[in-house]
């Protein structure tokens, strides 16, 4: 088993945690993991962009000029592609990108994730992380103490003051433990995580 430092809230060394080989050990699966991160941004997309074809833009019913005599190329509508002002060819319409991956696939590609910041050393283990109030100069010291900027901060559940203290720092998200996903593991540079975080991450993808 892996054994990483931990730090409490003043960024000092109090300890140590085994991780568990099965979720920060596990053999990286690079195919998993890019499968997990192009479904997590399909699934984002809106789909909302539309264009209209040339049986949906206003006008063009007459033809422009009779058909033989006038030299120019034959036309049968001023709402034609080629046209100014015209419709589009294979305009794009509203639809869903998303797709699924299997469970099992999406729990891989997790483990994977995890693994690599913990290879990397990007990986920090929190004995807790509390606020008696909402304060982000709080929040942002805890940080500043562990010599972290871009971070996903991950707890073991919703907890208001930490998640309100954190929302405004730039390069920071918070998540809980069973809401992590892969896109935001590899986007932030550090991984930092409580004790109790690691614990509930071990139960939920085990």
């Amino acid at each position: 088993m892996a054994t990483v430092s931990v730090y409490n809230m003043e960024g000092n060394e109090v300890g140590t945690i085994e991780l568990n080989d099965g979720i920060f050990g596990a053999k990286i699966n690079e195919h998993l993991v890019h499968m997990s991160v192009v479904q997590h941004l399909a699934n984002k997309r809106q789909g909302t962009q539309k264009a209209k074809t040339r049986s949906e833009v206003r006008g063009g019913g007459r033809k422009p000029w009779r058909q033989k005599g006038t030299g120019h190329a034959r036309q049968g509508s001023i709402r034609a592609p080629q046209w100014k002002g015209g419709g589009m060819v294979f305009a794009p319409v509203p639809r869903d990108y998303s797709f699924k991956i299997n469970k099992k696939e999406k729990r891989a590609a997790i483990r994977s994730a995890l693994t690599s910041r913990v290879q990397e050393n990007k990986l920090f283990v929190l004995d807790e992380l509390k606020f008696d109030e909402i304060k982000t100069k709080a929040f942002k010291k805890v940080l500043d103490n562990l010599n972290v900027k871009k971070a996903l901060v991950v707890i073991p559940e919703q907890d208001q003051n930490v998640y309100l203290s954190g929302r405004n720092l730039p390069g920071v998200e918070i998540s809980t433990a069973s809401m992590i996903n892969v896109y935001d593991i590899l986007k932030y540079d550090t991984f930092v995580v409580t004790k109790a975080g690691v614990e509930k991450i071990e139960e939920v993808f085990a």
